[in-house]
């Protein structure tokens, strides 16, 4: 293969890559999805199990979430040919690495907590008072 291919195609991957990635991150990065991805990470749930870890959750959503998390690879649904069925979500090797990927998340959001709270409380006191008139802004002392 020449590198000018080579390189047509890496930028293809690329391309497809990060449009996926537009796709798929909104969706993982939604409190449901965060939660079912960390708690199938525990262990292999049935899905009334599951819902009862999630607390919240609707039938509803916790259905869509896992149709979701299936699509994308992430959660493997086994069903079992019994009466009444036995169905089953485990992650899948994706879901795992996915887990890992929020828990990294999580311990940066922990490291820096007090940072974000910090610069989120400068921001919005410099926001307030840019938006308070002049007028009605205490007199400053600073002679």
């Amino acid at each position: 293969m020449t590198e000018d291919v080579r390189r047509v195609s890496e930028d293809d991957d690329v391309t497809r890559a990060h449009s996926l990635a537009r796709e798929i991150f909104p969706g993982i990065a939604n409190k449901w999805t965060l939660l079912v991805i960390s708690i199938l990470g525990e262990r292999t749930l049935r899905f009334t199990q599951l819902r009862g870890e999630v607390e919240g959750i609707s039938h509803k959503m916790l259905t869509q979430t896992l149709r979701s998390l299936e699509r994308d690879g992430l959660v493997e649904r086994t069903v079992y040919p019994t009466v009444p069925p036995r169905v089953e979500y485990a992650l899948t090797d994706a879901g795992q690495a996915m887990r890992h990927t929020v828990y990294g998340m999580c311990a940066w959001t922990r490291r820096y907590l007090e940072h974000i709270e910090e610069s989120r409380a400068r921001f919005d006191w410099a926001l307030e008072t840019a938006a308070t008139p002049v007028e009605s802004r205490p007199a400053s002392s600073g002679r």
